[in-house]
């Protein structure tokens, strides 16, 4: 079993950056690939970033190519996703996910966070 947490969310005005935390715990040691997804009220979930164990590759969706940027710290057992000049679109609630494969794809991923709310401002 893996617990993920996620924290780090919050209002910002467009333009902004944030940067969101997803901290694990139970089996850490499992190697797994760790993802982030959004979901916006009235719209499916939807990827963001995934990176490898090793941290060297990595997956990001178009829409925020560029502006978002993942990584993680195996020592510490988090994952983090920072995110600069966030957009008004950017609002939803950031999931953390944890997986077997570096994929774009919801249905793979195991573990799920609880989510933390990111609303951007215009």
């Amino acid at each position: 079993q893996v617990q993920l947490v996620e924290s780090g969310g919050g209002l910002v005005q467009a333009g902004g950056s944030l940067r969101l935390s997803c901290a694990v715990s139970g089996r850490t040691s499992s190697g797994y690939r760790m993802g982030w997804f959004r979901q916006a009220p009235g719209k499916e979930r939807e990827f963001v970033a995934v990176l490898s164990w090793s941290g060297d590759f990595t997956l990001y969706a178009d829409s925020v190519k560029g502006r978002f940027s993942i990584s993680r710290d195996n020592a510490e057992n988090t994952v983090y996703l920072q995110m600069k000049n966030l957009k008004p679109e950017d609002s939803a609630v950031y999931y953390c996910a944890a997986g077997p494969l570096v994929r774009a794809v919801r249905g793979i991923y195991d573990y799920w966070g609880q989510g933390t709310q990111v609303t951007v401002s215009s």
